[in-house]
């Protein structure tokens, strides 16, 4: 049985991101999308970044609903 918590900060350590809530703050600060740029397709991601959240959308993967959270806060307006 899989026990990984699937929340921001475990998504963010998985990228190889900063996962404490500042630095989750920081990288949504920085890096908006508009609305017709895929999450996937962000230049904030390196290759590896965007390999990871592509596979886990299109395999429906535990960390869909977390990346589908991330995607909102990156469209939110400050």
């Amino acid at each position: 049985m899989d026990t990984t918590l699937n929340d921001l900060s475990h998504l963010f350590k998985q990228l190889g991101l900063p996962h404490h809530q500042e630095g989750i703050d920081d990288f949504v600060i920085q890096n908006k999308l508009d609305k017709h740029t895929l999450i996937t397709d962000a230049n904030c991601w390196n290759p590896a970044q965007k390999a990871f959240l592509k596979e886990a959308l299109l395999e429906d993967a535990q960390w869909s609903e977390v990346i589908d959270q991330l995607d909102v806060m990156m469209r939110a307006e400050a």
